[in-house]
């Protein structure tokens, strides 16, 4: 048939034993769509923190939609246009998960001349060959024949952005302020996000770099520093050494770029009187797209350009501690590569396959890990069971390793400025926390580092 149209099968036209059947895979945004629907919130269909907890160890199909699928094969195709309801039992016996593929098989068992009615077996399978669902259709079945150009629904994008940017401001609550120093904050986006800062209550900012300049610029773009204390510093590389030693000593529990180039502003910072320790430093990014189940944190993007073995196993340590300050107990790391086979040729696989073993000896601890994995089969379940992998992390990575900064940085700023993501990030490994800013980073994204970096500072403090 078709698929420019639509046409029924009437009730002279079916015979008993006939068939259709349907194939549909469940993805990220149809439980989405259903949940906003129907208004079913459950935690087990759109909670991926609290699915984690549950029985079935991750988000599920609301037992419903495997239903409409059989409502779908009976009103568009069998018989199609003109079909009534009359009745529909459901038995559920598993679950459907993200990247599960039904197959939706209905079989014509009895017909009734006397009314028009049709029985039909109905039969959901997973692609493994199990059923799902099992159930039982009596139908009205249309008398004449219709035929109708299939009508082409529009395309559905879910973005809820302010109450994402919400729910992650909402991690501050209840924490003390933090004392933050901001290190040259010479234009408007820095000044803009320490005032906010300063009067939601979330940190206590101190701002360092050439006074008089620092005001007359708030002045010019109507920002008000009232909770913000200025510390006067001659220019750009006084006012960053100056806010290290800060840190260092005690006076700031984070440390917040400002106008200077962040090459620029990690030379102080990783030189001999900086906020090194033991452990590299590294950058997390969390970005939160709305087309995904789940955030997702991003490392290295801003400081290790070509990352070793050894800086990696920093790397992806960083990266796990700040999944568990997120709230991810287990976090699942995806180390990725351009193929998911280990190659000679190809030093990001033998990477990702070194740090998966030393994870298995102790060596990274807190996680599962896997790699090579490609960031496709890292994050879809459906392109991870396409390629047939056999996995406890793809396709549902909590965090993703980049093999470099440059790969890191761009799959970053697409996620960023191609699909409506929140985002911020703060770098690890350091003394105290540092937030680091690219030049094109929104006032939004800064608050959000800041809080992030909030959250990692409370860690200190509960350890100290």
């Amino acid at each position: 048939m078709s698929q420019d149209f639509i046409e029924n099968r009437t009730f002279d036209e079916i015979r008993i034993g006939d068939t259709a059947t349907l194939t549909r895979t469940l993805r990220p945004e149809d439980i989405q769509l259903f949940a906003i629907m129907s208004g079913d919130v459950n935690p087990a269909h759109v909670d991926p923190e609290y699915a984690r907890s549950s029985m079935f160890h991750e988000v599920i199909a609301h037992g419903m939609w495997g239903g409409a699928l059989i409502s779908t094969v009976l009103g568009t195709e069998f018989p199609g246009p003109g079909t009534i309801y009359i009745e529909q039992t459901l038995r559920f016996s598993r679950p459907v998960k993200v990247g599960d593929t039904l197959s939706i098989t209905l079989t014509c068992t009895k017909k009734f001349d006397h009314n028009k009615h049709l029985l039909f077996d109905c039969v959901c399978t997973n692609q493994d060959g199990a059923k799902v669902i099992r159930g039982q259709a009596e139908v009205l079945a249309p008398t004449e024949k219709i035929k109708r150009e299939r009508v082409e629904m529009p395309e559905v994008t879910i973005s809820d952005r302010e109450g994402r940017y919400r729910k992650l401001l909402g991690r501050a609550q209840g924490i003390r302020p933090a004392s933050a120093v901001f290190a040259h904050p010479f234009h408007a986006e820095s000044l803009h996000t320490a005032a906010i800062v300063g009067t939601t209550g979330i940190l206590v900012p101190m701002l360092v770099g050439p006074e008089t300049r620092i005001r007359e610029l708030a002045e010019q773009n109507d920002i008000d520093l009232g909770g913000c204390r200025v510390i006067d510093a001659a220019h750009s590389h006084a006012a960053v050494e100056r806010a290290v030693a800060m840190a260092r000593d005690g006076e700031a529990e984070m440390l917040i770029q400002g106008s200077l180039p962040t090459s620029e502003f990690l030379l102080p910072v990783i030189g001999p009187q900086g906020l090194r320790t033991a452990r590299r430093l590294s950058h997390v990014l969390y970005i939160d797209v709305p087309s995904h189940p789940h955030p997702i944190i991003i490392s290295d993007m801003m400081v290790n350009i070509q990352p070793t073995l050894e800086d990696k196993v920093d790397i992806t340590q960083n990266a796990i501690d700040f999944a568990h300050l997120m709230g991810i107990p287990d976090p699942k790391v995806a180390v990725l590569a351009g193929i998911e086979t280990v190659t000679p040729k190809m030093r990001a696989t033998l990477d990702a396959a070194a740090l998966c073993k030393m994870a298995d000896r102790g060596q990274i601890t807190g996680a599962v890990l896997d790699g090579p994995l490609g960031f496709d089969t890292a994050v879809s379940i459906v392109a991870a069971r396409t390629a047939h992998l056999k996995s406890a992390v793809a396709g549902q990575a909590d965090v993703l390793i980049a093999p470099d900064l440059e790969a890191g940085n761009m799959l970053a700023k697409q996620l960023e400025h191609l699909s409506d993501a929140i985002s911020g990030g703060v770098v690890m490994g350091g003394r105290v926390p540092i937030v680091l800013a690219n030049r094109s980073d929104s006032v939004e994204s800064r608050v959000a580092s800041c809080v992030l970096a909030l959250l990692v500072a409370q860690q200190r403090r509960a350890r100290r």
